[in-house]
This record gives structure tokens, sequence and C-alpha cells, in this order.
């Protein structure tokens, strides 16, 4: 890996409005922190490992929630259903109380919150960070996951919350 950057890359809005066109599923990261719930979504979860089992996020180094949540011994992933975009609005907003009323959630076997009437909760132990520009990739190994609901996903697309609709059947 170099340290150098070529002398042309993408301007950050033509970069931003390519990558829009991308539709991600949505998961709200939570975790407890000195006893308090924290937590923020994430549009960029994925799978990692099989063997062992591995999931990540990254979140922008910037971010006033991650120095609660990297302190955290394990954290949640709430995998959101297609009708919870007001749920990954309000984990997305700062200066709100995140977990009051109408947020619904329950403490998990090792403590983390973890939200209701999600699609799944996968509880993670920290497994490795990197910084990665200007975001820090997050590994989880996964203790436990729960499925709830195997309906339609939240999906982001376009700067907005949707839903999947599949392609009939031939």
């Amino acid at each position: 890996m170099t340290d150098t950057l070529p002398d042309r890359v993408v301007a950050a809005d033509q970069f931003r409005q390519a990558l829009a066109v991308h539709a991600s599923g949505v998961v709200v990261i939570t975790a407890q922190s000195d006893g308090i719930p924290v937590g923020l979504t994430a549009t960029s979860f994925s799978s990692v490992s099989l063997e062992p089992p591995l999931v990540s996020f990254y979140v922008d180094r910037s971010s006033t929630t991650w120095p609660q949540l990297a302190a955290a011994d394990h954290f949640a992933v709430n995998i959101l259903a297609s009708d919870q975009a007001e749920l990954a609005s309000r984990f997305a907003r700062k200066d709100i109380d995140r977990f009051g009323a109408p947020t619904r959630w329950r403490p998990g076997p090792l403590g983390a919150p973890l939200l209701r009437d999600v699609s799944a909760h996968l509880v993670c132990l920290p497994y490795e960070r990197a910084e990665v520009g200007d975001h820090l990739l997050v590994v989880g190994l996964v203790a436990e996951a729960t499925v709830h609901n195997t309906g339609r996903p939240l999906l982001y697309h376009q700067g907005r919350f949707g839903r999947f609709l599949a392609h009939p059947e031939s």
C-alpha cells in the first residue's frame, strides 16, 4: 500500500454522486458504555468471513458517538426492517436521546441494547479496527445471531431510505 495519492483523484462531490446509485442495507450499531446506551446508524455494514464469523462497518472518525462505542466490550448490530426508516433517521441525528420514546429496546444477553422489531440481531465482540481514509473500519466477531423477521430490509439509496421489491419470478 502506498502512502502517496496519484496526481488525479475524483472530486468529492462526483464521488458522492456515484456512490449514491449503490443501494445498501441499513443497521443500527448499539452498545452500552459506562451503563449508558449508545448507538449510531450505519449503511456500510457487510459480512467479512464465515470462519470465523466476522462482520464489519465503517464509522466516520469525527463521529461523536464512536468514542463511547469504542469503549464498550461488545456491540450489537440491529439489522433494520423496511418499516424502520424513522428509527434509522433517529440514530443518525445528533443531540437527541436516541433511546428515548418512541425507540423500543431491551438489554441484550451481554448488556448491549437490542432494538425491538428489527429483522435480526448480531451480538459482536471487537475483533479488529483500522484507520482507512477519514473513516474507521470496525470488524466484529459474531458471538450470537438471532433472526426475528425475514421480511423486506430497509435500504439506503440516493440519500433516502426505501424498500426492496423483488423481481417477479419467471
